[in-house]
């Protein structure tokens, strides 16, 4: 197991604690020519450059929606079968992407950061 102290982490394997590390520090060496963005990795550079090319390579055979990250086409799969992974443990209430479930974990605590 490898130990990051700062946030009290661990890690299975040396490559992953070393890979968080350099998220984490300034060692951001990719930048973006075109807003100036930096990113530790390339690939995370190239996928960022999408964005600005209007690129979306990644389509859902269902519907047809395009994304600019494959991570947004997993998300919005789990729209089409109505698959709910994610369940808040205080309640039962699920939802189909982690962010939404941590929005409504909020309604059950006083972390209200926005009101």
């Amino acid at each position: 197991m490898y130990y990051w102290p700062d946030l009290d982490k661990s890690f299975s394997q040396n490559s992953d604690l070393m890979t968080h590390q350099r998220t984490q520090s300034q060692d951001k060496l990719y930048e973006c020519p075109e807003c100036g963005k930096s990113f530790s990795h390339n690939s995370s550079l190239v996928t960022h450059q999408r964005t600005h090319m209007g690129q979306k390579p990644y389509e859902s055979p269902e519907c047809g929606n395009c994304f600019s990250h494959n991570s947004q086409l997993v998300t919005h799969q789990r729209t089409h079968p109505g698959e709910k992974p994610f369940e808040c443990p205080e309640c039962g209430k699920s939802s189909s992407d982690n962010s939404s479930l941590v929005t409504h974990l909020r309604t059950h605590t006083e972390d209200k950061p926005y009101g």
